[in-house]
Order: C-alpha cells, then structure tokens, then sequence
C-alpha cells in the first residue's frame, strides 16, 4: 500500500497498455540538465541529434535521487557499438563479456552501452554461460524496456533524458528508493546465478544508501554465497575495492558478515575479526578510510589491503619463528626479517587465489610491511635511514594504527611523530644509545690479490 501510494506521488504512468514504465517530471524528482555532467549531457543529445534513442541510467540517476554526487556517468541506447562509434571521433569499442564503448569527451569518459535484450529469448542467441549459470558473454540486444528488465536493483533500472528532463522508471524504483529498500529485478536465485558479484553489490548498494535488502533478495544468498568462488580473482577484486573504499566499508563488512559472505574473501574476515586485537585493529583502519572518503582525502588500496592482511602476517611471521621449538633444528629457524619476508609471500600467494591483487598494489602493500620492524630501530643512523624511504608516510601511519589498537607501545607511535616534525638538533637529541647485546659490524677486509708474475 505505502509503494502504490508512492508510486502515485512520485511517477504517473503515461497512457497506453499496462507495463508501461512511469514517467517521471522534473517537478517530482528535481534533477535538472545541469546537474549531470557536461560530458555525459553530450553524449545523450549527439546520439538523440543522430536518430538514437539515449539516457542517463543506473547508478548515476539513482545517487543524484539519493542526494549524493556520481563517480561517473553512464549512457545506454539503442544504438550498435557500431554505430555508437561512428557517432564519436574519439571513441573505441571495448570488452569481450559485454561489449561497450568508451566515448572521450574531453578529460571524461562516457561508457555507453546498447540496450540488452533476454538472452533467452526464443529463435535468437543465448548468452554463453558456464555449468553453474554464470554469463560469460553476452551481446544479445533488445529493447528499452527489455534492457530495464536485465538490470539487477530496481534503483539500477533508472532512464533519465536531459533533453525532456524526465526519468523512465520501469520498476518502481523511484518508490524502492523512498520506502529505502533495495529490491531485485527477477527471481534473485536466477539473478545471482548469472552473476555472483550482484551479492557482493546488494551489501555494498544497502551500505551506500541506508537501504535494506528486500527479504526475497537477502534470503539466497547465504546458501548461494558459494557461487562467489566461481567469480575470476581480478572481477571479484575490483568489486571489493569498491566495496571497501565506498565510504561505508564498515557497514559493509558488517552486512558481508550478517548475509554469510564473508568467508573465503579475505583471511581478516574468516579469522582475524574473531580476534579482539585483530578486529579492533581492522575496525579502525576501515574507520579511517571512510572519514578520509567522507573528507574527500585521497586512500590508498595498498595501505588498506594492508592493513587488513596484516594479522594473518604476523601469525604466519610468529609460526615461522618459533617452528624450531617443535623439533626443527635451530640452524634451519629463519632469522627475524627473513621470515617477515616469507610469511609476507605466503598470505600474499594465499590470497591471490580468492582476489587478484595487482603486481603494483602488491608492492606497496610489502613495503608498509617491511618497514614496521625498521620503527623498533631508534639508535644511530637508521632512523634517518627510514625516514628516507618512499613509503614512509603510509608506513608511519600504519605504526599509528598499530599503536592505537594496542598491538604496539604507543610511545614508539608517539616517539616517531616528534623524530619526523623535528629539526636536526632535536632528531638528534632523541636518537637512543645502542642496546648492550647489539654488535657493530666489522667490515671484511678483502684479502689482497697475490701479484702474478709473467
């Protein structure tokens, strides 16, 4: 009753035959030409100017409604991607899964894809899937109304036109955003089946929003969950960046949590948070990324990654140390960094098989980690050694972190903020005696090279 009453206040259905999407004003949804961006407004009436049905759609329509600025602005048509192309000097034709194009307007680029039709449908091509219902590939086009059907959330299945300044709204989206509840497109099992990611998307959605997941789609998906390891590493990577640097990453490893789809993503989640220590400390770091998301600060995906793995580093690092009490000879016990090193490699190799971290992230993440012993090193010269270092920022601030979940003395925390604010005399004043048991060094002298004689 509240979604008809709604639904009456904000979409009219305009005259013809039932299923007809409403049309909504910009009277009642208040989203003007203007407040989309000046690339994706051209691309709609280029296309519109060439005979193409265009719009505005998805998540873009569906921020703007929920008051929030888009990341990015998407374009669907009725329009070939080639003949998308032939209507934009600077556009290429992108993807093998879902083939799209990529139109440069300026330092934006507009992602315009054709109207999806069912891949079902009968006498035309079927999707390529694989045995457990996954859609590998899919170009089979359609109509408008057909491709509002193939998305997944009501609150995706947006249209907004800048030229007539409506919003198409097939499902009742609109409604769904104000009742705050995020429904699904379809039969949620048959929905997920084709694409696993879209759970991973339903906590992210609900975060971002304040929404609730619709019963009939929240319930599947704990006994389906399993589907997510059918999802390639490099995919199911991507979707946890977003879903961690969304600004609500709290929220969301909550509700992955609460629907069952936590385990075998990340170790932090299948361990670490049944962990006081660890918890507190991965709570604090994903606290901290969404008040710099929130501030507009930039955040790094190796320093988060980072920190969420770094517990699963130190049980590896403290395994290796002591694997001597268990029998093993102490001559075969790698030394402290050695092992630091080997237990990095191993949860870094463990984890590349659930989600494809990439080569260059993967460095940054080893260079926040090899740095925390070098903090315990405040006599002679290495302090000035890592201050040096090109990770050292996000270094210190993970010692930062540390400190504050209690794992280190916050005075190492404490001691490190004054050495790096100040001066030369002052950094030098601070510097500590070397330790009793610490021996320097002694230079090999190389041994003279005996002359040769003729």
């Amino acid at each position: 009753m509240i979604r008809k009453l709604i639904t009456r206040v904000f979409g009219r259905k305009t005259p013809g035959a039932p299923g007809e999407p409403a049309v909504i004003g910009v009277g009642r949804h208040g989203i003007r030409r203007d407040d989309i961006s000046n690339g994706s407004r051209r691309t709609v009436e280029t296309l519109q100017e060439h005979g193409y049905k265009a719009y505005v759609v998805g998540g873009a329509v569906r921020d703007l409604l929920a008051g929030i600025t888009p990341k990015d602005y998407d374009v669907a048509t009725n329009a070939t991607p080639e003949q998308v192309r032939h209507c934009f000097r600077r556009s290429r034709i992108i993807g093998r899964r879902f083939q799209i194009v990529h139109v440069m307007m300026g330092a934006e680029t507009i992602e315009v894809t054709t109207f999806r039709g069912h891949h079902d449908q009968p006498g035309g091509h079927k999707a390529h899937t694989d045995d457990q219902g996954r859609v590998l590939r899919d170009n089979v086009f359609g109509s408008e109304k057909e491709d509002a059907a193939r998305r997944d959330f009501t609150v995706n299945a947006l249209y907004f036109d800048p030229v007539s300044e409506t919003i198409i709204d097939y499902h009742h989206g609109v409604a769904d955003l104000k009742q705050k509840t995020l429904r699904m497109i379809g039969d949620p099992k048959t929905r997920y089946r084709e694409d696993p990611v879209r759970m991973l998307r339903a906590v992210r959605l609900a975060a971002k929003l304040g929404l609730s997941i619709d019963p009939e789609a929240s319930r599947p998906i704990r006994e389906m969950s399993e589907l997510i390891e059918n999802v390639p590493p490099s995919r199911l990577f991507d979707e946890m960046l977003k879903l961690l640097t969304s600004g609500h990453a709290v929220q969301c490893v909550q509700q992955l949590r609460a629907e069952g789809l936590h385990h075998g993503l990340l170790p932090l989640l299948d361990v670490i948070l049944e962990q006081p220590l660890g918890e507190r400390f991965v709570m604090l770091a994903l606290e901290s990324t969404d008040r710099r998301v929130r501030e507009g600060k930039p955040i790094s995906p190796g320093f988060l990654f980072a920190t969420l793995l770094w517990h699963e580093v130190l049980a590896k690092w403290e395994a290796l140390m002591s694997s001597g009490s268990e029998g093993e000879t102490p001559a075969r016990v790698p030394a402290r960094i050695p092992a630091l090193f080997l237990a990095m490699d191993e949860v870094l190799d463990v984890q590349a098989e659930k989600l494809a971290i990439t080569r260059r992230i993967a460095g940054d993440i080893k260079d926040i980690w090899a740095l925390q012993p070098r903090f315990e090193q405040r006599s002679g010269k290495r302090p000035y050694g890592v201050l040096e270092q090109p990770r050292f920022k996000a270094a210190y601030d993970f010692l930062l972190l540390r400190a504050e979940s209690g794992e280190v003395d916050g005075e190492l925390g404490q001691w490190w903020t004054h050495f790096m604010n100040g001066d030369g005399d002052a950094r030098a004043a601070m510097l500590l005696p070397p330790k009793p048991d610490e021996k320097k060094k002694r230079r090999r002298r190389r041994k003279p090279v005996p002359a040769t004689t003729e």
